[in-house]
């Protein structure tokens, strides 16, 4: 099998890529990434990319024809990855994550590509009262980045694919330890603080609901994604990808951490207003398809691999939101250095 991952060098890509070299080791996986993280390494070890039996570079929104022929799966991970880079650059998020998606699924599908893997979001449900969601129930996009998702969905379901298998991942709040770690994620930065400062500073109340999924059980759903039969939810299937025991309140992600790192004091902000990003997901569906791809990492193993992980690597920054650690800062460093346009490309230097 022959498996192109777009996005391979962010935060998640490390991790699908050792779990399908381990799951398929006589696959063939290529990589394709315009390499803007690609410094931001939290590993002692090898570079995860020497999994691979090639890694291209170039730009999600120009992936070569070439590049695709012979592919059997594309897992599209390329993406403008949360909501403070899509608040900033709201036009280029939509053109990464929507446009250029539709683009190469558009190509795959030309191509002769079997299954196109998307990695969507449970942002799509937004501030969403009254239990958790399914997939059935309305949605509430309140950002650039999960309107982009959810566009991308619907583009995909009204494209003619042809006889290629799509499935859009709605991730729950990704978090664990990574090869790139990134601390823009709300338990990641809760261990980061732990670590670095003794302290967890919880802005809002403490109540909103967060579904969390750990970097590593995203990559068994990918790899579930990637082999799903049409008669196991259609030729176009957009799911909730996670575990209804992680579904979490922030309070107990901060005390999860506390207890994980002793001495960790925790403030709440008691008299903070109501948090609008609070929703639970019903990921009973994600149960019924994909039995033996469930998740496997609870909240305890995900601080612990955190903690673990940023031990190995000398970690102990108080002042890590300002570090290439977080994504907006590396975009915001790349501009002012005249290496990066608007437009989020590359600007070559003769």
């Amino acid at each position: 099998m022959r498996i192109l991952i777009t996005g391979n060098m962010g935060y998640v890509g490390p991790l699908v890529v050792r779990h399908l070299r381990a799951v398929m080791p006589k696959a063939e996986l290529l990589g394709y990434d315009s390499g803007l993280f690609a410094h931001c390494l939290t590993t002692g070890g090898p570079l995860p990319e020497t999994l691979l039996d090639a890694q291209y570079f170039g730009d999600v929104r120009e992936v070569p024809d070439a590049l695709l022929r012979g592919v059997d799966a594309v897992v599209q991970l390329a993406a403008v990855s949360n909501d403070p880079m899509g608040n900033r650059f709201e036009a280029v998020t939509d053109a990464v994550n929507r446009g250029a998606s539709l683009d190469v699924a558009e190509r795959a599908r030309r191509a002769g590509v079997r299954a196109f893997v998307f990695a969507s979001s449970c942002s799509v449900y937004g501030f969403a009262e009254g239990g958790p969601r399914r997939e059935t129930d309305a949605l509430n996009p309140l950002t650039a980045y999960a309107r982009s998702k959810i566009a991308t969905e619907e583009g995909l379901k009204q494209a003619d694919t042809g006889e290629m298998v799509v499935t859009c991942l709605r991730f729950a709040t990704a978090c664990g330890m990574s090869d790139r770690l990134r601390l823009d994620l709300v338990l990641n930065d809760f261990v980061a603080c732990a670590l670095s400062t003794g302290e967890i500073s919880v802005l809002s109340d403490g109540t909103p609901w967060r579904p969390l999924i750990d970097v590593a059980d995203m990559a068994r759903a990918i790899e579930w994604a990637i082999g799903r039969d049409p008669s196991q939810g259609g030729k176009f299937l957009a799911i909730n990808a996670g575990s209804n025991a992680r579904n979490h309140q922030v309070s107990d992600l901060a005390a999860g951490v506390a207890a994980a790192v002793p001495g960790t004091r925790v403030s709440i902000n008691r008299d903070a207003p109501p948090d609008k990003r609070s929703y639970q997901v019903d990921f009973s569906l994600f149960r019924e398809m994909a039995p033996a791809h469930q998740p496997q990492v609870n909240l305890a193993g995900s601080i612990d691999g955190l903690v673990t992980g940023l031990r190995a690597i000398g970690f102990a920054d108080p002042e890590f939101r300002h570090s290439d650690r977080i994504r907006l800062k590396v975009l915001s460093d790349l501009m002012a250095g005249g290496l990066l346009g608007d437009d989020l490309r590359w600007r070559r230097h003769g």
